[in-house]
């Protein structure tokens, strides 16, 4: 096994791969992060340029950035790097098969497994992979090697059609990443409040609402919105845009599309959301007023 790209996913899923008995020959990594990390968790693996990397391997982990993984195949492509019948599959959520298509073309058998799972670096990064949900993707005659090298990082795979990709990818972008960006910014809006102590406040609020969303899904809102509480919806744009203008647009995109989750779910009568979206509608400074 080569891993190019030894950051904070590669290094983890290629010790994953070590500990179900795979042999990792070779890693590459341009950061001094990504040599500590290879160091930590791939002991005695020598860091080689990419070609290198797939010229010693026999199955190849690309883990880089979305935007750079297609010129990094097409470039070991032009070099004839590639050679027919390695594996290759890609961590990338936004990207398929198709972006594997240059090494495809080489005889390469083209997988994309893509980790469902947020990785920081950390230690704890290991652990993660126990049991996370891999998006696989691959040519039907390949899928059962496909979720095989996922159950043996002690994953679970489960399907994602080659179409579906890109959506897949954001649908996980915008409960992932924006969760984190909300939650900062809940954080720093209590600050601003006096509250010293943020996450001591936020942490089983914010549990509670996680936990009711996955299990209960629009049925589980509650708030303002959900009692068509215009009257408060709009004192917290007035605070807002007195305290923390930064803050008003966020909430009023937030706060109308709540409010159009809770109409089309039954959870607010057309009567009541009326007044809601009719406040939320137009710039931000009339929604404040």
């Amino acid at each position: 096994v080569g891993i190019v790209g030894a950051g904070r996913v590669g290094a983890v899923l290629g010790a994953a791969l070590a500990a179900a008995g795979h042999d990792v020959v070779a890693a590459s990594g341009l950061s001094a992060a990504s040599a500590e990390r290879a160091a930590r968790l791939l002991p005695g693996v020598p860091l080689l340029p990419a070609d290198e990397v797939v010229a010693a391997s026999d199955l190849v982990v690309l883990a880089v950035p979305d935007d750079i993984l297609a010129g990094l195949v097409a470039g070991l492509a032009e070099t004839g790097a590639w050679r027919r019948g390695q594996l290759v599959f890609h961590t990338s959520g936004a990207h398929g098969l198709a972006v594997l298509a240059p090494a495809e073309r080489a005889g390469v058998l083209p997988l994309a497994l893509h980790p469902a799972m947020t990785f920081s670096g950390g230690p704890e990064d290991l652990h993660r992979v126990a049991a996370a949900p891999f998006g696989v993707t691959s040519r039907p005659e390949h899928r059962a090697v496909a979720e095989t090298l996922v159950l043996e990082m002690t994953g679970e795979p489960f399907w994602v059609e080659e179409r579906d990709r890109g959506l897949y990818h954001a649908a996980l972008v915008t409960g992932a990443n924006h969760l984190v960006t909300l939650v900062a910014e809940a954080a720093d809006l209590l600050r601003t409040a006096g509250v010293a102590d943020p996450a001591r406040v936020l942490g089983p609020l914010l549990t509670a609402a996680l936990d009711n969303g996955l299990r209960r899904g629009d049925r589980g809102l509650t708030g303002p919105v959900s009692r068509g509480d215009v009257g408060t919806v709009a004192a917290h744009l007035q605070t807002l845009t007195d305290r923390a203008p930064s803050s008003v647009e966020a909430y009023v995109a937030l706060a109308k599309r709540t409010t159009e989750r809770a109409l089309a779910a039954g959870r607010l009568k057309p009567h009541e959301g009326a007044p809601l979206l009719e406040l939320l509608s137009g710039d931000t400074e009339e929604a404040a007023r």
